[in-house]
């Protein structure tokens, strides 16, 4: 969505200067009109402040899609409310115009700040970014997506405030008719791949535009430029955004680190939001120094400078002014009278100091060009290797000093990340300039704690540089309560400085359920019992229910939990009780044997041919004897 980017004074031609909008806006002036609308400043009389009044042109407000867009978007915009955001107050229609009531910033807008200073340099741009990636994040948060990241969208406060305009504007005009897409064009500088092939914006679409701002301000061009529109958008899809110092050398890797991952054409390959991307500017920020501020030069001022710096590349010091006014009437020569001039004498005098003229020029260009006054510029060495740095600073008489190394996440290992002297600055020939070498991403291999116990886990994570993560637990055979049982990530794994290993504890074999036992033959039972690791005792018991051998109950029973290396007792059973043999002597034979097979005897009869008493003359064993469930007991007859 253009916005107003040209400022014009309001004139009495401007119709609406002086009315009343909607019964309740006065128009004090017009601020500037874009090929989408005007904006004016005027009084909400009815709460006695200051807006900027954005009305629509009369073609967007004849398309209704257009219309009722306009005014779902301005809603949904109203709603949002950031310190760098631009407020949205009301939203109505002028004699079937529609229009927006804001916040008045007083002020300028970054294009107006880039067409006085052209290009500003890497600590003034990333102030300025700053508090746009803040508002865009905010607006992410919310729901929303800009679509038309630009500096004619970001607002520069009188008293230095950074806001950005417009939110929901831009999606409300993506889709209006083909008679008002040409709107679009003025913008295609600063869209996404993705937006300009698919029509697709997302989160990542506001960080590609910030990038190209970015961009913009420190090379004081934008990267794709051609007076086809379509040209410009045929270059973003299919080519790179240049490294910022291909374009001026004094600029640092970082800021092209910055540029480069905030305008990948991949989408996936970009900052995911702009939260990201403003984590990343304020640690560059950090490292550079304090902004100065965008105070306004004069031309005198700028003059002067272009003068100095032409004789200071001659060799050349300026000579102080002098007079050329002729003498006054009445004014003093120095207390002495008048001279006549000797003609003779002049021009020897002439030569000779022409000559000296000559030779203090000679010396002093020999003492600049080659002698100890000679100045140089620092070559741009960061980024370069040792070696390739050393090089570049031998051709130009200086040499290299290793100061240090340092960790960097986006400088490879072995480049340079600084120097001081910092390249771009005049220094004496012969100096000596200080750099610091990469060492690359600052990483740590995760070291293998499994099998050790928590506390001697945690130490050797530190003593990595890692942290403790989560601590959880589970049920483990082999490994010993409190004992490591896995980690994550794997032991090998490269992280950054503090990252946290989250590790799994075990709480020991996991408790054994008692089954249910009776009536199982004993050895069945203590081979089941073992293999759970339990330990089997037993004990034996007579049981008139569990033949000999099988298990009448265990100790604990049934369904109860136990630790594995516990012990648990069988009781087994030893058979029936005995049986004591009842005294049968005497006893008629029949009665006997009904005796005996009730307590559960077999009953062996011993029976002559003839038995005239058929009675028990003798028994075997004898009565009051103890026998086994079952036994055989003889018996007599006769």
């Amino acid at each position: 969505m253009d916005s107003p980017t040209q400022p014009m004074p309001a004139t009495p031609t401007d119709p609406l200067v002086g009315t009343l909008v909607d019964g309740r806006y006065r128009i004090v002036r017009r601020i500037a009109r874009g090929g989408m609308a005007a904006v004016y400043e005027a009084v909400d009389e009815r709460l006695d402040r200051p807006v900027a009044l954005k009305i629509m042109n009369a073609a967007l407000a004849e398309d209704p899609d257009f219309v009722a867009r306009f005014r779902r978007e301005a809603r949904a915009a109203a709603q949002l409310s950031h310190p760098h955001v631009v407020s949205v107050f009301d939203q109505g229609e002028a004699d079937g115009l529609p229009y927006l009531a804001m916040e008045y910033v007083p002020g300028r807008t970054l294009r107006d700040v880039l067409r006085e200073f052209y290009v500003l340099s890497p600590a003034q741009a990333l102030t300025i970014i700053d508090p746009v990636l803040e508002a865009l994040a905010a607006a992410h948060d919310a729901g929303f997506v800009h679509r038309d990241v630009k500096p004619e969208n970001i607002l520069i406060s009188d008293d230095g405030r950074v806001k950005v305009t417009d939110f929901g504007l831009a999606r409300a005009v993506t889709n209006v008719t083909s008679a008002t897409q040409g709107m679009l064009i003025g913008t295609v500088a600063y869209l996404s791949p993705e937006h300009v092939e698919r029509g697709e914006a997302d989160a990542r679409s506001d960080v590609y535009g910030a990038g190209i701002c970015l961009f913009e301000m420190v090379t004081g061009q934008v990267p794709f430029a051609a007076e086809n529109p379509l040209t410009v958008a045929y270059q973003h899809v299919n080519a790179d955004v240049p490294a910022p110092s291909s374009i001026r050398r004094d600029i640092p890797p970082d800021i092209d680190a910055l540029v480069a991952t905030a305008t990948r054409r991949d989408a996936a390959m970009r900052y995911p939001d702009c939260r990201a991307f403003l984590a990343d500017v304020r640690r560059v920020r950090k490292t550079l120094p304090p902004p100065t501020p965008l105070a306004r030069q004069t031309q005198d001022t700028l003059i002067v400078t272009e003068e100095l710096a032409l004789a200071a590349a001659a060799g050349v010091t300026p000579a102080p002014a002098v007079s050329t006014r002729p003498a006054q009437p009445g004014e003093s020569t120095g207390g002495q009278p008048p001279r006549r001039r000797r003609r003779g004498r002049g021009w020897i005098i002439a030569i000779v100091l022409l000559l000296l003229a000559a030779g203090g020029a000679a010396a002093a260009g020999w003492y600049l060009a080659e002698g100890p006054g000679k100045q140089v510029d620092v070559p741009g060495i960061i980024g370069l290797t040792e070696s390739e740095a050393s090089a570049a600073l031998k051709q130009v008489e200086l040499t290299l000093t290793v100061a240090g190394e340092e960790y960097s996440e986006t400088v490879n290992a072995g480049l340079i990340i600084s120097a001081d002297p910092e390249p771009g600055t005049t220094v004496a020939a012969q100096t000596s300039v200080a750099v610091v070498l990469s060492l690359g991403p600052e990483r740590y291999a995760v070291p293998d704690v499994r099998g050790a116990p928590l506390g001697t886990a945690t130490t050797t994570l530190e003593d990595a540089n890692l942290a403790l993560g989560s601590v959880s637990e589970e049920w483990d055979a082999t490994v010993p309560i409190g004992n490591v049982i896995s980690q994550n990530p794997s032991a090998g794994a490269e992280l950054k400085r503090d990252s946290v290993v989250d590790l799994v504890v075990s709480k020991g074999p996991k408790p054994v359920k008692i089954p249910g036992l009776a009536g199982t033959p004993v050895e069945e039972a203590r081979a089941l019992l073992e293999a759970d690791g339990l330990v089997v005792t037993v004990k034996e018991d007579y049981s008139s229910e569990y033949a000999a051998d099988l298990v009448i109950s265990s100790t604990p029973g049934k369904g109860e939990k136990v630790n594995v290396g516990s012990t648990v007792e069988l009781l087994v059973s030893k058979g029936p009780p005995p049986v004591e043999v009842p005294y049968l002597v005497d006893m008629l034979k029949q009665d006997a044997i009904d005796t005996l097979v009730y307590l559960g005897f077999n009953v062996d009869v011993n029976e002559p041919p003839i038995t005239p008493l058929g009675r028990v003359i003798s028994q075997d064993p004898a009565g009051g004897t103890l026998l086994p469930y079952g036994s055989t007991v003889t018996i007599t007859i006769i």
